[in-house]
């Protein structure tokens, strides 16, 4: 068991590193193709810096950006993978050896003292969303969470009334609030519907699925589409200081609710995405799906 808690443990570190240098390919693509239809000389240049910064991080092997996030995990265990209840212990150890040999930036912060643990660790953090599935794998979802991005997520509830219309409406005020904070171009994840607290966890899980990847229900995916060039079309642009590309996708997940109520998640992510996906086996050895 020790050995398998080791390989794990390494292996998540290997994927926070792999995050760290790297935007998946999904967002340096949709990057550039916004900087080849840019014809904003402002936004082109900022788009040009960013897709500059992304080459010399994975070159350098140093961090793209100087906030290195919020270590947040969403875990599927499946029933039968040997580690349980030490799943929560073995993060954290992963978290506190990232954050001295990548290095990164210690971000967790007491609220009422100011106090910094300086390993990236503290009460409830690493954030980690657990959920059960069948089989004898788990699938570790990674995602450095800058403040920036987070500070600019909202939660609507909604009169159930307002319906669809309603929906579009929140998510377009929200993006002229967040403006230039969440340094665009960002993605954008809406969760709709379940609670105040499981809307926002949808919206900010649904911003893994790739942005070249459809959303399977067609009417969803036609909705993503009309929200993506309904806040392109503000005008905000890379920066928020003008141009094409304020968003470079726009991603939907939903859940059932109660009949009193509309909740509405929107969670953004700055263009340095950092998320990294991998399974591990039974025996901890690690696949990484993502990135690229």
């Amino acid at each position: 068991m020790g050995d398998l808690r080791g390989s794990i443990i390494d292996g998540i570190v290997k994927m926070m590193r792999e995050a760290a240098f790297n935007v998946p390919k999904d967002v340096k693509d949709a990057l550039i193709k916004a900087y080849e239809s840019e014809d904003n000389p402002v936004a082109r240049a900022n788009l040009e810096a960013i897709l500059k910064n992304i080459d010399a991080s994975g070159k350098l092997k140093m961090p793209m950006c100087q906030d290195t996030g919020t270590p947040t995990f969403f875990i599927e265990l499946g029933d039968d993978f040997p580690l349980r209840s030490e799943v929560k212990s073995v993060i954290e150890k992963a978290v506190r050896r990232a954050t001295a040999e990548i290095p990164l930036r210690p971000n967790t912060v007491n609220p009422w003292t100011g106090e910094n643990p300086g390993d990236n660790t503290g009460r409830h953090v690493p954030i980690i969303h657990l959920d059960l599935v069948p089989g004898d794998q788990m699938r570790v979802l990674f995602l450095a969470k800058g403040g920036g991005s987070e500070n600019t997520s909202k939660i609507y509830m909604l009169s159930p009334v307002l319906g669809i219309k309603g929906i579009k409406k929140a998510v377009i005020d929200a993006m002229i609030d967040a403006g230039p904070m969440p340094c665009p171009p960002i993605i954008v994840g809406v969760g709709v519907g379940g609670s105040a607290d499981l809307a926002i966890k949808l919206a900010k899980k649904a911003t893994f699925r790739r942005l070249n990847e459809p959303n399977p229900d067609p009417k969803l995916n036609e909705l993503e589409n009309e929200l993506l060039e309904m806040i392109n079309s503000l005008g905000i642009g890379p920066m928020g200081l003008g141009g094409k590309t304020y968003a470079l996708g726009v991603k939907v997940e939903w859940a059932h609710k109660h009949p009193a109520s509309l909740p509405v998640g929107i969670s953004t992510q700055c263009w340095a995405f950092r998320r990294a996906e991998g399974i591990f086996d039974k025996n901890g050895n690690l696949k990484i799906v993502l990135p690229p």
